[in-house]
């Protein structure tokens, strides 16, 4: 039989199998815990990888989760390429990480990677192996940030920087069923991943290119009670007929900043479950969630000392210092995460209003109005909280007086009838513009709103925004 003294998820997934039965669900495949302790998604070649710099380059998300809990102390470390990493980065990714193995559902070439010296293949259908699993390795986990430009920044993690945030085991971990609308790969989608694996609960993952709709319907299946997701993730999902097929208990917003409109409407569809919404980032970590119902988070938790996690704002910026944050960006020369006394810049610009602090936007995403600054992120949450509209996204549109103007795209709930869609056009665009008139300073309105079908969403379950 296997060992049970490997790496930390490996033996944790051993001890749950004792116990109950907790699974891995895919859209076509499912992996419970006692198959997974009987067997091997790497065909037995476990040991061709031990002390080695793996690349995961995995379509099928089953599968990815697999072979991390086989090489969690396996491999020296771990790089965790999402499925939509641009190919031509790959080559990119191995010099820097010193990869010299690759581990794929598909083959060398096909993945711009055709003389690596070790490859490995990877399958969620399992065959029967027993390799020796000790744990010989402090595993690190490299995930890539997620911008939409460039070569992403790769950060250096390890197990207990990733599970800082979660209680491990307990009864309720256990009768668990939890799903995410992210990929396991991202930072989001590992910290449910990492949830269900150390809780011992069952995990209902999403398949690439499976439509919205669909993925809820098998999550409701499979009864799922904790499930997780971006904003924009949710407002997709509540546009789905399918978002009453789930009843969670838990519904967990990250990523993006969590306006009331979002909270208001998944406590009206899922009531008396509840609603938190936390913030994390790849480099800063988990900082805290928030399950008030509000939007913000309390003023009391900036400045605390002695806790898990301490937080400052400085320039309106926060800051944040706990075990959870990432070591060190990888390959960068001379690059840190945190300053001097360890806290890391997020990026991530708050106000204090009252007794509460409220997210305004990202430091780097500003649109300049004749030098006053916009926070696209403040008109979207004046926009959202339209009866009528599901979403909306602010950018900016080049203006020869004052440089740039605000615009906005924005998703309706349901389509304009056919007969008056002129007339109900101009009278939603009166509406919100009366809105926006009403809540912000009159270089924030937008100069012109445009009805969209859609708006796009990038791999990562974030709005893709454009700035001009």
């Amino acid at each position: 039989m296997p060992q049970s003294d490997p790496g930390v998820l490996w033996g944790l997934v051993v001890a749950a199998s004792q116990r109950s039965t907790s699974s891995l669900r895919g859209a076509d495949v499912s992996v419970n815990s006692v198959e997974l302790v009987r067997g091997s998604s790497l065909g037995g070649q476990l040991d061709d990888l031990c002390g080695r710099s793996v690349l995961l380059v995995i379509k099928d998300q089953l599968t990815a989760a697999l072979a991390l809990i086989e090489l969690d102390g396996i491999a020296r470390r771990l790089v965790l390429c999402p499925p939509d990493l641009p190919a031509n980065h790959i080559p990119s990714v191995m010099a820097t990480a010193s990869v010299d193995a690759v581990v794929s559902d598909q083959t060398g070439s096909d993945i711009g990677a055709p003389n690596v010296g070790c490859f490995v293949p990877c399958s969620p259908i399992l065959v029967s192996a027993y390799p020796q699993r000790h744990r010989r390795h402090q595993t690190e986990w490299i995930l890539l940030t997620s911008g939409t430009t460039g070569l992403p920044k790769l950060v250096i993690h390890t197990l207990s920087s990733l599970a800082a945030p979660i209680r491990i085991g307990g009864p309720l971990g256990r009768t668990a069923v939890w799903s995410t609308f992210y990929d396991i790969r991202r930072y989001g989608g590992l910290q449910i991943f990492l949830r269900a694996v150390l809780g011992g609960g069952s995990l209902v993952l999403s398949s690439a290119g499976e439509a919205t709709g669909d993925f809820l319907v098998r999550a409701g299946a499979a009864g799922v009670t904790h499930i997780s997701g971006t904003p924009s993730h949710w407002r997709r999902a509540l546009m789905s007929p399918a978002a009453r097929r789930i009843a969670p208990q838990y519904v967990r917003l990250s990523g993006e900043i969590a306006d009331q409109a979002i909270l208001d409407r998944l406590r009206a569809c899922y009531v008396g479950s509840r609603v938190a919404h936390a913030f994390a980032s790849t480099e800063a970590g988990v900082a805290f969630d928030v399950g008030d119902g509000r939007s913000g988070f309390p003023a009391s938790l900036i400045g605390q000392q002695g806790v898990d996690v301490e937080m400052k704002i400085e320039d309106g910026l926060l800051r944040i210092r706990s075990a959870r944050t990432a070591r060190a960006y990888l390959g960068s020369e001379g690059k840190t995460l945190a300053d001097k006394n360890g806290f890391v810049d997020t990026g991530d610009m708050v106000e204090l209003r009252g007794d509460r602090y409220y997210f305004s936007g990202r430091g780097d995403g500003i649109i300049n109005v004749g030098g006053r600054k916009v926070h696209p992120e403040e008109v979207e949450a004046v926009i959202n909280r339209h009866p009528g509209v599901q979403m909306s996204l602010v950018r900016a549109r080049k203006n020869p007086i004052t440089g740039a103007v605000v615009a906005a795209d924005v998703v309706l709930k349901t389509e304009l009838g056919s007969k008056s869609a002129a007339a109900e056009t101009e009278a939603l665009k009166r509406e919100v513009l009366n809105a926006c008139h009403a809540a912000l300073t009159p270089h924030k309105v937008p100069a012109a709103i445009r009805f969209v079908p859609s708006l796009e969403v990038t791999a990562a379950g974030k709005l893709a925004r454009f700035h001009a």
